[in-house]
C-alpha cells in the first residue's frame, strides 16, 4: 500500500482521511492546530502527527502528499512536495494563477511525479454519465448549459463565491464542452464582507458557439447543486440534491420549421438512467493512487486544471473591471 501524508485537517480533512486510510497507508497527518492534531491522532493512531510540513516531507518512505489546506497555501505547499520528490494531490484550485499551475505541471513532468488537482465533481458518476450522453450525441448538438450552485453558507472571507463555488461548476463545464472559453465575463456583489463577492453571475462563450452560465451564491434561501445541458434533440439535468435520480433526460426540443415559418416544440419521454452511487471522493482518491502506481497519464488532469484556473482568472478580471 502506498504511504500517504495528509496536510490540512479542517473542513475537508476528515473526509480525505477516512478515504485515504481505507485505500492506502495513512502515514502522516499535518496541521497547525493542536486541537485537530490531537483529535486525529486518536482516530488514526498508526499515523505520525506533526505541525511541520517540512518534517513530513523529510520522511524518505513517504510516497505521496495530499494538500487540503487553505487555498492561498496550495501552490507553495504543492511545489514544496513536488520538489521533495512526492506525488501530489492538491485540493481545488491548485493555485490562484494559471502561471503557477503551469509551473507545478512543469515540475511534475520534469520529475515524473503525479500532480492531481482536486476537481471532485469530475469523479461524480452522474457527471461521467452526462459526459457519456454528450459524447454519444444522445442530446444532439449541445447548444448551451448552465450551473446553479447556491446555499445559505458556508460564508468565507478568504475567497469569493467564484473561486470557492464556481471552480466546481467551471471544471464540469470545461470537461463537458471540451474547449476553453473564448469569452468570459462576470458580475457580482459583496453584501456581507467588503471586497468578497457573495453572489456571482458568470457567462462563457466557446469557440464552437456553445454558451454557458453560472449562478453562484452562499446567500440564497435554497441549496442547489444542478447542471443543465440543452441540446438540439434532448435535454439533461444533473441534480446532486436528488437522493437517487441524479440524471434526468428529457426527450424534448424544437421542431423543424414548417413551410409557414412557424416552429413548434416536441415533448417526449422522460428517462432517468441508472447512475452508480459510489462516493466521488473515494473514486478520486482511487484515481490518485492508481496514477501513483503508474496507471494512466499522471499529468492530464493537471493540464486540465491549468485551463480551469485560466478561466477563473478571466472571470475574476471581469469582476474587477465591472462598474461600481
Amino acid at each position: 500500500m502506498h504511504r500517504v501524508g495528509l496536510a490540512g485537517l479542517g473542513y475537508w480533512g476528515p473526509k480525505l482521511a477516512r478515504n485515504l486510510d481505507a485505500l492506502a497507508e495513512l502515514a502522516w497527518l499535518c496541521d497547525l492546530s493542536p486541537e485537530l492534531r490531537s483529535s486525529f491522532a486518536q482516530q488514526y493512531p498508526r499515523a505520525r502527527v506533526t505541525e511541520s510540513f517540512a518534517e513530513m516531507l523529510a520522511d524518505p518512505a513517504l510516497e505521496a502528499v495530499v494538500v487540503a489546506t487553505p487555498v492561498v497555501t496550495h501552490y507553495e505547499l504543492a511545489k514544496q512536495a513536488l520538489l521533495a520528490g512526492k506525488h501530489v494531490f492538491v485540493e481545488k484550485p491548485p493555485a490562484l494563477a494559471a502561471a503557477e499551475v503551469e509551473e507545478l505541471v512543469a515540475i511534475a513532468e520534469e520529475r515524473s511525479l503525479v500532480l492531481l488537482p482536486g476537481h471532485l465533481l469530475l469523479y461524480h458518476p452522474a457527471v461521467r454519465k452526462l459526459k457519456e450522453l454528450i459524447d454519444a450525441r444522445e442530446l444532439g448538438e449541445v447548444l448551451y448549459l448552465y450551473g446553479n450552485r447556491q446555499n445559505l453558507g458556508q460564508i468565507r472571507q478568504d475567497e469569493n463565491a467564484l473561486w470557492s463555488l464556481g471552480v466546481h461548476d467551471l471544471s464540469v463545464i470545461l470537461h463537458l464542452v471540451g474547449e476553453e472559453p473564448s469569452e468570459a465575463w462576470a458580475r457580482g456583489e459583496s453584501f456581507l464582507n467588503a471586497g468578497v463577492e457573495d453572489v456571482v453571475f458568470c457567462y462563457l462563450r466557446f469557440p464552437s458557439g456553445v454558451v454557458a452560465h453560472m449562478h453562484l451564491s452562499w446567500l440564497d434561501p435554497q441549496k442547489m447543486r444542478r447542471m443543465t445541458v440543452v441540446g438540439k434533440e434532448k435535454m439533461a439535468v444533473f441534480d446532486d440534491m436528488e437522493p437517487e435520480h441524479k440524471i434526468t433526460l428529457f426527450d424534448k426540443g424544437p421542431e423543424a420549421p414548417r413551410s409557414s415559418g412557424y416552429r413548434g416544440t416536441r415533448t417526449g419521454d422522460i428517462y432517468m438512467p441508472r447512475v452508480s452511487n459510489e462516493e466521488p471522493l473515494k473514486l478520486e482518491c482511487k484515481h490518485f493512487l492508481a496514477l501513483v502506481s503508474g496507471e494512466g497519464d499522471p499529468h492530464a488532469a493537471a493540464r486540465d486544471g491549468v485551463a480551469v484556473v485560466r478561466a477563473l482568472e478571466g472571470l475574476q478580471s471581469s469582476l474587477e473591471r465591472a462598474p461600481a
